[in-house]
């Protein structure tokens, strides 16, 4: 599996997070709380995190080409939720471990 990482800072990461996991619940697998969420796409699975003003974003999949649907996905709807405080999404790879 390939992992990856990101973190947001925000005061809105739990509407941010919790926006994300209701847009994408009308099409694909979402579990989600005010501080916790999952988003199973065809390519992998993100999860997010809402804590102390941070967002915080994991993918992981199968190769490297499916890791980047997740990211860029996640990215673009994220970017579009949030176009009143812009950021930068950098996102890291994780060890498997």
């Amino acid at each position: 599996m390939n992992y990856s990482i990101a973190r947001i800072e925000s005061e809105r990461a739990s509407i941010y997070l919790q926006q994300l996991c209701k847009h994408f619940a009308h099409k694909i697998p979402v579990e989600f709380t005010p501080e916790q969420g999952q988003i199973t796409f065809s390519s992998g699975i993100c999860r997010l995190e809402a804590k102390d003003g941070v967002l915080t974003l994991k993918a992981e999949a199968e190769d490297a080409a499916k890791l980047a649907q997740v990211q860029d996905v996640t990215e673009r709807h994220l970017i579009r939720f949030a176009f009143r405080e812009p950021h930068v999404v950098e996102w890291r790879a994780m060890d498997a471990a």
